[in-house]
């Protein structure tokens, strides 16, 4: 880890997009529509794989750290009555979308796709399964789960339908922390959890864990580290919180209780260190994987992908999302459903798919997506595979980008010859602000839009 220059890393922080898509979610507009879509649906080339992402929202209390688009909740009604919506929108893509296509991934995220009783489950699988009947023999089938609700039947019903992934929502094992975030749960009870897990058979369990959360510090996030490893999870993403007091419920963190980004920047190089003299290698932004896991082993061929179920070993396929406020992509698309429950059903129960938003990808965009999302995967570029893809000279056509790059080249951040760019050891932490630099969009009309900082 001695390669890696913290401080260096501190002294580029700034404001920028996670590129979980190009172009990215504030460039979704009310022009794209739902007759968008379904010509998109209708010129996607047969052979391009499926998948699947169902946002199952509701959730029992809110937890303060969390912006995303979510419902409080515990009706037994209201989840029902979301589950004949679901199934009435699995029926209007029926009417559009080549269902016979292969399936490699199916993802439930939240929400508290768990918060859903085991009936419920399998009854959204079940529907789910009579919709599209041609899953892959290792399509990747993962679930979010809270470990507050997860039992013995959930459990089965997932795994009966060939669930091979869970993800937990650990974030931090302190009380203290926890208290301040609104999600207490006990090792203990993650601990029962991952062990019925493992008993069902899945081998791939992933862990979220958050740092820069209230009242952290190095000594007490080395505690959850080390309570966390005691599971062996396959997989941890460790995220850096991102105050957004402006999201209701954020408002209730007391900011002065936050670290400060120096303390962060510590435990940022703890964690690091921590992981990687524990057997675990960092995977793009955030993650870590054992040496050996498949994420680590594409990384090493330079074949790792990532949408937004998160990072994949799998080749391109058009993401469907199904559900209040889902984002789908396709080859040169983006769409996603109604953020606001009534609307979703409304559109639903006017025979609609109940598009918000989205945009459609000029040949440019393709291009910066293409180059974007490989560098962000892949820490590096080669020129000549995006040359030959889209009938380009690189460096005549990414002057100004590659320019841009000058001041990370004379750090030592990013080294460009010939043949293309690679990332450094700290350079990859900033992958980021790298790709920036090819971003078409970020200099136009969104000065004054709010991203995370990298640090």
């Amino acid at each position: 880890m001695s390669a890696l220059d913290f401080q260096q890393f501190a002294h580029h922080s700034k404001p920028g997009p996670r590129y979980t898509s190009y172009p990215t979610a504030i460039e979704f507009h009310a022009g794209f529509q739902e007759r968008d879509l379904i010509q998109a649906l209708a010129r996607t080339p047969k052979q391009t794989p499926l998948s699947l992402y169902f946002h199952l929202p509701f959730c029992k209390s809110p937890c303060y750290f969390c912006a995303c688009n979510v419902i409080y909740s515990s009706s037994e009604r209201k989840k029902e009555r979301y589950i004949s919506y679901l199934q009435k929108e699995l029926t209007l893509l029926k009417e559009h979308l080549d269902i016979e296509r292969e399936v490699v991934q199916l993802h439930f995220g939240g929400g508290t796709p768990t918060f859903f009783s085991a009936a419920q489950l399998e009854r959204i699988i079940g529907s789910i399964e009579t919709t599209f009947t041609n899953f892959a023999p290792d399509a990747e089938l993962a679930c979010e789960v809270d470990p507050r609700h997860f039992n013995r039947e959930q459990m089965r019903v997932l795994k009966e339908h060939g669930f091979n992934r869970l993800s937990f929502g650990v974030q931090d094992f302190e009380l203290e922390v926890q208290q301040a975030i609104n999600r207490l749960q006990s090792f203990d009870l993650v601990r029962e959890k991952v062990e019925l897990a493992r008993e069902f058979g899945i081998n791939s369990i992933n862990f979220d864990l958050i740092y820069g959360l209230p009242f952290q510090s190095v000594q007490s996030f080395q505690s959850t580290l080390e309570q966390a490893l005691r599971l062996e999870p396959d997989r941890l993403a460790v995220f850096n919180y991102a105050h957004v007091p402006w999201i209701k419920h954020t408002m209730k963190i007391d900011p002065t209780t936050l670290p400060t980004p120096s303390q962060k920047l510590e435990i940022l190089q703890f964690l690091i260190a921590f992981l990687t003299q524990h057997g675990y290698e960092m995977i793009g932004m955030d993650h870590f994987a054992k040496k050996g896991n498949e994420l680590y082993l594409a990384l090493q061929n330079k074949q790792l992908r990532r949408n937004f179920q998160g990072y994949t070993t799998k080749k391109f396929s058009q993401t469907i999302g199904v559900g209040v406020t889902s984002i789908g992509e396709g080859l040169d698309y983006y769409t996603q459903n109604f953020k606001d429950l009534k609307a979703y059903e409304n559109a639903l129960d006017a025979g609609h798919l109940p598009v918000e938003r989205g945009i459609l990808l000029s040949e440019e965009d393709r291009l910066r997506k293409e180059v974007i999302m490989h560098l962000m995967n892949n820490l590096e570029l080669n020129f000549g595979v995006i040359e030959r893809a889209f009938n380009i000279d690189f460096k005549t056509h990414f002057k100004q980008a590659l320019e841009a790059l000058k001041p990370y080249e004379q750090e030592g951040l990013v080294s460009v010859d010939a043949h293309g760019l690679k990332t450094s050891p700290t350079g990859a932490m900033l992958v980021r602000n790298i790709a920036m630099v090819f971003d078409a969009y970020l200099d136009k009309h969104h000065g004054d839009q709010k991203f995370s900082k990298t640090l």
